[in-house]
């Protein structure tokens, strides 16, 4: 018998959701296929089977919190047993008049709903009494199918739905009500892990940073010429399209090296001032905005620049980003401009205190001289910094310094 168990994923990453399993009860498996797949706050990981046999049980369902070492399944020898995997956590239920290790788990924000769903004589998986929680439900109200009377996360959605207005004294719960009229269609999904961890990594950086946004546009015209001139010979020699991102980032790191404490983050009372450039470069992917690193921008060239950011980018719509991806950066990148946003003001990265936002290329008017004008491409690029260290002139000088490069592209042959 061989156990299934989470896998370690590095300090900063202690619990996760199983978001799906591969293989069921009762399927054979190889050494090295995948079991399932969990879900962590930045990157989704694959387990995998350590021994060729049949899976035997399964401890934990589809949307339940499991702890890094935790067990969630088995492996055996012969034939895979004939319990279904909501069986897993029956041993759980057999107490069930006491059951006092439930109470601790709902007692920090609903201490009134631990002994009713004590007293209930039912077991609930930890999805099910973190959600519980959540939404200030009494376990000892949920109805349920399970024969052996276990609460599954599902039984205490569906309460919810038939009780919209169950819990009038939590605010959230009359927010609900205020939203949720009778008779009018709606769907209720609970958020992601790595959604909620976005969530409140933004609410984060609001709060903790003295965040401010400066602005400028960027005359495009020499760098569409030299796309123009360059994309068919430079994708021939080098594999890769010559976008516009390999043009931001040299001229991005340009600037880092002219203001270094936009390359920096503040621990406590220090300001820690890196000597290196390693550029985020935010990706949109189907769970949400993830930010993975190009490494020591400042060494690469233009080609192995956008050959990274390319390889990173599908590795974030496939769900394959480790966290080497993702760890460390010393400024972020982020480009609305793809999906034609015209403006926007960029959120720090935390504990970055620098991002630059890129935006649409638009045809507008442009004075040339005092007697005439053109339409030139243009695109507005933002800034968003933590006053805390940088200085409003300070970032002012870094953008223009930024536009300044990308309007001269050759600089930054040199600068960057």
């Amino acid at each position: 018998m061989s156990e299934i168990k989470v896998p370690a994923m590095g300090e900063s990453i202690t619990e996760g959701t199983i978001a799906k399993w591969i293989v069921q009860v009762g399927q054979a498996v190889n050494q090295g296929d995948v079991l399932a797949e969990l879900e962590t706050d930045k990157v989704n990981i694959e387990i995998s089977a350590e021994q060729s046999g049949v899976l035997t049980e399964i401890l934990h369902a589809e949307g339940e919190t499991v702890a890094i070492g935790e067990v969630i399944g088995r492996i055996g020898e012969g034939q895979g047993a004939a319990a279904a995997a909501p069986a897993a956590e029956a041993p759980a239920a057999a107490p069930a008049p006491a059951a006092p290790a439930a109470a601790p788990a709902a007692a920090p924000s609903a201490p009134a709903a631990a002994p009713s769903s004590d007293a209930s004589g039912y077991a609930a998986s930890p999805a099910a009494r973190k959600l519980a929680r959540e939404r200030g439900i009494d376990l000892g109200q949920v109805a349920t199918a399970d024969p052996i009377g276990r609460i599954r996360q599902e039984d205490v959605k569906q309460h919810t739905d038939r009780k919209p207005a169950a819990a009038p004294s939590a605010p959230a719960a009359s927010a609900q009500a205020a939203v949720e009229v009778p008779g009018k269609p709606i769907e209720r999904k609970p958020m992601s892990r790595r959604r909620i961890t976005i969530a409140n990594r933004l609410v984060e950086a609001q709060h903790t940073a003295a965040m401010l946004t400066t602005f400028n546009e960027v005359d495009m015209t020499a760098i569409l010429d030299i796309r123009k001139r360059r994309k068919q010979s430079f994708q021939e020699k080098h594999d890769v399209g010559l976008g516009f991102m390999s043009f931001f980032t040299k001229a991005v790191v340009g600037a880092l090296k002219e203001f270094p404490l936009l390359n920096a983050e503040i621990q406590g009372e220090d300001i820690l001032v890196k000597k290196f450039y390693d550029i985020g470069i935010a990706v949109s992917a189907k769970e949400g905005l993830v930010v993975p690193v190009v490494r020591d921008a400042d060494r690469l060239s233009f080609a192995a620049i956008e050959k990274e950011i390319s390889d990173l980018a599908g590795k974030a719509r496939n769900n394959k980003l480790g966290l080497s991806d993702l760890q460390g950066g010393t400024f972020t990148i982020t480009n609305g401009g793809v999906f034609g946003s015209l403006l926007s003001t960029p959120i720090l990265n935390t504990p970055q205190v620098g991002i630059l936002g890129m935006h649409k290329i638009q045809l507008r008017p442009v004075a040339i001289d005092a007697e005439r004008s053109e339409n030139r491409p243009m695109m507005y690029i933002a800034l968003s910094y933590d006053h805390r260290i940088v200085d409003g002139a300070e970032a002012v000088r870094f953008l223009v310094s930024v536009k300044s490069m990308l309007e001269d592209p050759e600089t930054l042959l040199l600068e960057g």
